[in-house]
């Protein structure tokens, strides 16, 4: 069996459903963190990743927004190193 894409759809503060593509899953301070892409860009351009906080409920994972601007910088900090430690091992 081909493991498919995990997709996650969520509603914005405008209403809209957008979808994004589970990217990764990454642990900060016990917490864990997903790193989703969107899926079905209109501009290229808006290919930028987003991070939310993973919740468990029961067997369902919650995912929410980062509401402490400090918590979202350590955890963005932490994902960049994380892309520039895989550039430096090329």
């Amino acid at each position: 069996m081909a493991d498919e894409d995990q997709i996650i759809e969520t509603i914005d503060e405008n209403g809209n459903l957008i979808k994004f593509e589970l990217y990764d899953i990454v642990e900060v301070d016990e917490q864990e963190y997903a790193l989703l892409l969107p899926v079905d860009t209109e501009e290229e351009d808006d290919d930028e990743a987003v991070l939310m906080k993973l919740s468990k409920d029961g067997d369902e994972y919650l995912f929410e927004t980062i509401d402490d601007d400090e918590e979202f910088e350590k955890v963005a900090a932490y994902v960049e190193n994380m892309d520039d430690e895989a550039e430096d091992e090329e």
